[in-house]
């Protein structure tokens, strides 16, 4: 099923007139759902966004409960110097930690970018997963990010 151009996020986008204004949830807010702290209990947070069905799961979690405008795929900016090779860890209680911060001198240590839309296949994979489960019900969207949004 294709999506409906006529969808409210979608006219707001393109700068229509909709009856009302767009609500989507943000990606964090899930972890306040009871479904997504049992999923989560399960398996650690970079095991959920680089399984496809896991991430798919969680995403459509928010859109099942409330009637919302618009789905966020479960994934995160740090899946990205993952995939260059930098390792990430979560800290319970701190959050994300680089045990190696990356120096100037480094970068030629990362992987060429040309590998990183293969090693990142499960976020395509989520994706397609998660259009087909919506159905068309509502659009789907992400965030996309780069070092100097982190840093300013």
């Amino acid at each position: 099923m294709s999506l409906n151009p006529n969808h409210r996020l979608l006219k707001a986008a393109r700068g229509e007139e909709v009856d009302k204004v767009p609500v989507w949830v943000m990606r964090q807010a899930g972890r306040y759902l009871p479904e997504f702290r049992e999923e989560r209990s399960k398996a650690d947070f970079f095991t959920m966004c680089q399984t496809p069905e896991l991430a798919c799961k969680v995403t459509l979690q928010p859109i099942e409960r409330f009637p919302l405008d618009a789905a966020i795929i479960f994934s995160d900016i740090l899946v990205v110097p993952q995939a260059l090779g930098m390792e990430v860890i979560m800290k319970p209680g701190e959050g994300p930690v680089f045990p190696s911060p990356l120096k100037m001198e480094d970068v030629e240590k990362l992987a060429e970018a040309c590998v990183v839309p293969e090693v990142l296949s499960y976020v395509y994979d989520a994706i397609r997963l998660t259009v087909k489960q919506l159905g068309g019900r509502v659009p789907l969207i992400g965030f996309a990010g780069a070092p100097v949004s982190k840093q300013s």
